[in-house]
């Protein structure tokens, strides 16, 4: 099965709009994952950051008729959900929205959800939307949805957060979403000691990899246990998994556009020395990937 990626928001921490940001882009995370038209209109987004608004508008102006979308949210820190107000689908009436991720601690994520929309902090409730919601849980492991079969799989990052890879229930190319992860030694999280080596096996010849890049590597040094990686991290990652493909992702906000090209460029370098084929690349909004 054919299917498109796009990149609507591929920012870290928090939205970075400017002059100086706009070849890679501002917007915080979110990426779409559509199938051929054949298909139908069918959807899977990964996250909710503020890149889901421009998504959003842009469904409502195709106006093919309702919707059909899977939301999965990697967690639910403010930078992954505070586009979600600002969807426009959810005030479509004959839209359907089913929205997949974990709980934090005990706290359910229908309750996160309507936290964010509560009256103290933004006018309209969760309550008024006019899509048919659902909320669903996730735990590590296999579930489907339209079209793919999901792996969720849990990453160091402060909170319960999760990496998911997406495999067409038909064949075909294969990609994983792996953004909020820390590689490196640092923080304190609930995974066991063979972790490295599950991810590795998770994430086994996936032909397009959308990973965590957030610092360089004399950043990463002041922000151990903060929960990110660095590209060189993601670099290596890659290869001892032998990806196809390695996108850069959720972009630091003090590395504007000159910083990302020189990234880029030393990311670059270091998969060469691998020795590997290993095609890198940073995400850019409105980058698409078709597979």
């Amino acid at each position: 099965m054919a299917y498109t990626i796009t990149i609507w928001g591929a920012r870290g921490s928090i939205p970075t709009p400017g002059a100086l940001t706009t070849r890679y882009g501002g917007n915080t995370p979110c990426v779409a994952v559509e199938q051929s038209r054949e298909a139908g209109d069918r959807l899977v987004i990964l996250d909710a950051g503020t890149g889901i608004r421009l998504l959003g508008q842009e469904l409502v102006e195709r106006g093919n008729g309702p919707l059909q979308v899977d939301l999965l949210l990697s967690h639910t820190h403010w930078d992954h959900i505070q586009g979600i107000p600002f969807f426009a689908p959810f005030f479509n009436d004959g839209n359907e929205v089913r929205v997949w991720g974990s709980k934090q601690g005990d706290v359910d994520l229908d309750v996160i959800l309507r936290q964010q929309m509560h009256p103290v902090v933004f006018p309209v409730p969760l309550d008024r939307v006019s899509a048919e919601l659902f909320v669903e849980h996730v735990e590590p492991g296999t579930f489907e949805i339209d079209g793919f079969q999901v792996e969720a799989f849990r990453l160091r990052h402060p909170g319960n957060t999760l990496g998911y890879r997406l495999q067409p229930m038909g064949g075909g190319a294969s990609m994983a979403y792996v953004t909020d992860n820390e590689l490196g030694p640092g923080g304190e999280y609930d995974v066991g000691p063979k972790w490295r080596r599950e991810l590795v096996r998770f994430l086994k010849g996936v032909d397009v990899l959308i990973h965590d890049a957030m610092y360089t590597p004399e950043d990463l040094e002041q922000h151990r246990g903060w929960g990110h990686s660095s590209y060189a991290e993601a670099v290596t990652l890659a290869a001892d998994a032998g990806v196809g493909r390695l996108v850069l992702f959720h972009h630091r906000p003090e590395h504007d556009d000159a910083a990302m090209d020189n990234l880029v460029e030393a990311a670059q370098t270091e998969a060469e020395e691998t020795g590997q084929t290993l095609e890198v690349i940073a995400a850019t909004e409105g980058m698409q990937l078709t597979l």
